[in-house]
């Protein structure tokens, strides 16, 4: 399974009022591991970007002047995606700049390109209603380390974005399912075989492993003024 996780950076908001894509990033992963296989460019819009878009990305018109136009590398991004599932954050706002970037230089549109566009925003709504789903805040919620992030860079927030959405869709990856046949599929088409807990190795602790446990959970009712859980239990 093929999945690209993308990020543009633009001049401003609307695609309509000849806003245009500045930079594009695509990181790739493949059964739910980076490769290290990722697409990054800069482009020249030929206008100035918006004083708030510039103040997001901080590329200047000058630095961006240096860099080839959209239709000079459409090619490389229409290869990079073909047959892959790509996840965008906000995927809305991406796909109109980048539909309106093809339709200018006459190419469909960009969710006809790639197998599948899912939008990680929508997911992070349904799994986490009526809480801050940014991807800053899905990182803090993850404890994935966003501090070099002073910039919006489309690279960056595109390697954030995968460990996002492995730490989202991690309960893909248990160990454990329960299938009537001898295997089955995940909610992304890796199938995954039966797994059988017999052939798992027993390792019995030694006395004085059973001694150090006593230990620690005497020291638990010593601090709590009584039994603790464990022994509570076990009672």
């Amino acid at each position: 399974m093929r999945q690209i996780m993308l990020d543009t950076e633009t001049t401003g908001l609307d695609p309509s009022r000849g806003h245009r894509v500045v930079e594009l990033a695509c990181v790739e992963m493949v059964n739910r591991t980076l490769t290290g296989r990722h697409l990054h460019l800069y482009l020249n819009p030929d206008r100035d970007s918006d004083p708030e878009a510039l103040a997001i990305h901080g590329l200047t018109t000058e630095f961006l002047s240096e860099h080839p136009r959209f239709e000079d590398v459409a090619h490389q991004l229409v290869d990079y995606v073909k047959d892959a599932e790509v996840i965008i954050h906000n995927a809305a706002f991406d796909t109109k700049f980048l539909n309106a970037e093809l339709n200018r230089i006459g190419l469909p549109a960009f969710d006809t390109l790639c197998a599948k566009v899912t939008d990680s925003l929508l997911h992070a709504r349904e799994l986490h209603p009526g809480k801050r789903n940014s991807l800053d805040a899905l990182c803090e919620r993850y404890g994935i380390s966003n501090a070099h992030r002073t910039l919006h860079g489309a690279l960056l927030d595109s390697e954030l974005l995968a460990d996002v959405w492995i730490a989202m869709t991690r309960g893909q990856d248990a160990l454990l399912m329960d299938f009537e046949d001898e295997g089955g599929m995940d909610s992304n088409g890796v199938r995954i075989e039966r797994f059988d807990a017999s052939v798992l190795k027993v390792l019995w602790a030694n006395p004085e492993e059973i001694r150090q446990h006593e230990d620690y959970l005497a020291g638990l009712d010593k601090a709590s003024g009584g039994p603790c859980l464990w022994r509570a239990a076990a009672a």
